[in-house]
């Protein structure tokens, strides 16, 4: 079951050789995480799409207000499978006509959603290991910090990754620095500095990575600094970490010859979840 502009049925019955996101990829969406009946992070998801359509220039519809969001996501809750956490994906899409150039900057929504096993972020102790993917990089501009359908770098990249037996791969920007993994942001613990990628260098503006910041800036000791990551750092560093709002956040155990601590992780998470509990 799906929810399309509002009602809920089978399927969309979208035509794909008309819809836009599939023809030119015009489409921006958010994936979202419900545990215990609760969106996590509505606000910041909200405020993310919002800016993305306007970057995008579609037309935001009057109703399309946070409670109105809150209020959709929800409404598709009672007919996916019962579980204890759900991912949603929140699509948004402008409506068929036109090549490039659209006949309309009016948007249609569509509202998928499936169970999770796990409700609670929880670090897995499995091995991760991890490798650059240097086939294609991440541009520093403004539409790769997007949740937006054109996402064949990370496509090529999972591939790439499944082929060579490694968990995840590390995307690199134009001028060759670190910018995010195929599917979260990367942080770095080197000594007492926790460092990101900041958005000018193209990584994507995670919602995870918003919480995760805030957290750390927290933590008596800890210097937190967004700051361009050469792939040299990356062997000096103490720990390794990656996040997203599906699994919260998942330590690198190895990259190349290089095994990794996980310290700073289980302090964050263990805040990450004292937060989510109280609010």
């Amino acid at each position: 079951m799906v929810n399309f502009n509002g009602s809920i049925q089978d399927n969309s019955g979208i035509l794909i050789e008309n819809n836009r996101g599939f023809l030119f990829g015009d489409s921006v969406f958010e994936t979202i995480k419900i545990q215990a009946n609760k969106i996590l992070f509505l606000e910041d998801h909200y405020f993310r799409l919002m800016a993305s359509m306007r970057i995008c220039r579609m037309e935001i519809p009057m109703n399309f207000t946070m409670e109105f969001l809150e209020e959709q996501i929800l409404k598709l809750i009672p007919f996916i499978e019962k579980s204890n956490a759900y991912r949603i994906r929140f699509s948004v899409f402008r409506k068929e006509g036109g090549l490039y150039t659209p006949k309309s900057r009016e948007v249609d929504f569509l509202i998928t959603g499936v169970g999770l096993q796990t409700a609670q972020y929880q670090i897995s102790n499995d091995a991760y290991e991890v490798e650059l993917y240097k086939d294609a990089h991440v541009t520093k501009q403004l539409f790769s910090t997007l949740k937006t359908n054109n996402k064949m770098i990370q496509i090529a990249g999972s591939i790439f990754a499944e082929e060579n037996d490694y968990k995840n791969c590390l995307l690199l920007n134009d001028e060759k620095n670190v910018v995010e993994a195929l599917q979260s942001n990367v942080f770095m613990k080197m000594g007492n500095t926790l460092i990101t990628p900041p958005l000018s260098d193209g990584c994507l503006n995670g919602i995870m990575r918003k919480q995760i910041l805030a957290i750390a800036k927290k933590i008596e000791g800890l210097v937190v600094e967004e700051k361009s990551i050469s792939p040299f750092d990356l062997q000096k560093a103490d720990e390794l970490f990656l996040t997203n709002t599906i699994f919260g956040i998942q330590p690198i155990t190895k990259y190349r010859k290089k095994s990794f601590e996980i310290s700073i992780s289980n302090e964050i998470l263990k805040r990450l979840n004292a937060q989510i509990l109280l609010s």
